[in-house]
Formats: C-alpha cells, structure tokens, sequence
C-alpha cells in the first residue's frame, strides 16, 4: 500500500496504544498480594515490548510500513 507518512504515523501510534493496554492488562494479572510492584512492571515492559513488536512485524508483513 503506499499510505502517506501522516497515516503511518497514526498506525504507529495506534500499535503503541494497543501495546500500553496490553501491558497493563499483563502487569496488573502478574501482580500478587505480598510481592514487590517493581515485579509486576518488569513484567508489563516486557508484554509492551513484544506485543509492539509484534504488532509491528505484522504491519511490516503487510507492506503498510
């Protein structure tokens, strides 16, 4: 496809967006009572970063970046 940069930078956002809300989705069903909190972030970062990471690897696959 050949999107204009604006739409591009839109699609970005939107994967980062998506990546925050799976993160804390993944940070607060890690967190147990009694454990540290910096556990349950680590935890999080890492779902945010696989999960932008994939969504960009999909988009790339698609020829949209």
């Amino acid at each position: 496809m050949n999107l204009s940069f604006g739409v591009k930078v839109l699609l970005v956002i939107i994967c980062t967006l998506f990546s925050a809300i799976v993160a804390m989705v993944a940070g607060f069903l890690s967190h147990s009572p009694g454990s540290p909190v910096s556990q349950a972030i680590l935890y999080g970062g890492g779902a945010f970063a696989g999960c932008l990471l994939l969504c960009l690897a999909v988009l790339a696959a698609l020829r949209v970046l």
